[in-house]
């Protein structure tokens, strides 16, 4: 059963509160730092940039491996990755959006909050902020001001202005575990988020010859609703690869609700394959680690979120 916030649901909190508020369209789905976002993502640049669903928890084999079972407990994920015009709202607030200790936690994991020590990764002010997101003159995402790229998903962003984002959006960076649940539909062991047919060009953004050509990176949701998964998350399988909380490590035995919290020198992990990349690394089987500093115009990112 999928879960939405809508903006009617606020409505009724915000009527039953004595507020005086305008009509709302019906069935647009928000998040709590999206007053300001315009619903111009999906196939039809009509929908909420700010949907999210509800994923259902259970148990499933990470990596399609029976090696690696675990069990997620039910958590919310955004439909689509995180878009300039969302991100736009976070640089606007900067710095006072930088996170405070402990922000953006996993509730069922210990130690999973922001780490004051990771502050002096962030950017200084809003000016460095803004420098940090023009990472590539052919391939980046973001404008200083709003161009008509807004639905794009926004990148060159680090995995500390990412894990910082989502605590300022009042959610957090997904465990690779619960990502690999969501791109592989549960228990359904999908071998792509979509089901077992091969990749294209009509499921996924991949395949870029970037040595040789400049390609636009298209809004989110451009390939939905053919390329969605299980529970209506667009892009899980090209696009931009997405950080995750986990650092890159070798995974071990069972676990339930995990992630990996050590640096065991290979960076962060991320997931997903990208507009640049190959086909091989849309499969959610694909796992690769990168330092966690590091800019780059194929890495984005989407937030989970617990009731």
């Amino acid at each position: 059963m999928h879960f939405f916030r809508s903006l009617a649901a606020i409505a009724i909190s915000l009527v039953a509160g004595g507020a005086c508020i305008p009509d709302v369209e019906p069935n647009v789905f928000v998040l709590p730092r999206c007053e300001q976002v315009a619903p111009s993502c999906g196939p039809e640049a009509g929908e909420s940039c700010c949907a999210e669903s509800e994923v259902v928890g259970g148990q499933f084999n990470r990596l399609n491996d029976a090696g690696f079972p675990a069990t997620v407990a039910d958590f919310h994920l955004d439909r689509f990755e995180v878009t300039v015009g969302r991100f736009r709202q976070f640089v606007e607030g900067y710095p006072a959006a930088r996170p405070k200790a402990g922000a953006g936690a996993h509730p069922l994991i210990q130690g999973s909050g922001w780490d004051p020590e990771w502050d002096a990764k962030l950017p200084a002010g809003k000016g460095e902020l803004r420098a940090s997101l023009q990472c590539d003159a052919n391939f980046r995402t973001w404008t200083d001001e709003p161009t008509g790229n807004e639905a794009a998903p926004i990148n060159c962003v680090s995995w500390y202005l990412a894990f910082a984002f989502c605590a300022w959006d009042e959610g957090r960076l997904p465990t690779e575990a619960e990502w690999n649940y969501a791109a592989v539909g549960g228990n359904q062991h999908r071998a792509y988020p979509w089901g077992e047919e091969a990749p294209s060009q009509e499921l996924a953004v991949f395949g870029c010859e970037t040595t040789t050509t400049v390609c636009p990176i298209p809004g989110v949701g451009s390939k939905s609703p053919a390329g969605d998964g299980r529970w209506e998350q667009a892009d899980l399988a090209g696009s931009l690869f997405e950080w995750v909380l986990d650092y890159h490590a070798d995974l071990t035995g069972a676990c339930s609700n995990c992630a990996a919290l050590s640096d065991g020198g290979f960076g962060r992990g991320s997931r997903g394959g990208a507009f640049s990349h190959t086909e091989e690394t849309l499969s959610p089987t694909y796992r690769i680690g990168e330092l966690p500093e590091r800019t780059l115009s194929f890495y984005g990112l989407r937030c989970a979120r617990d009731e």
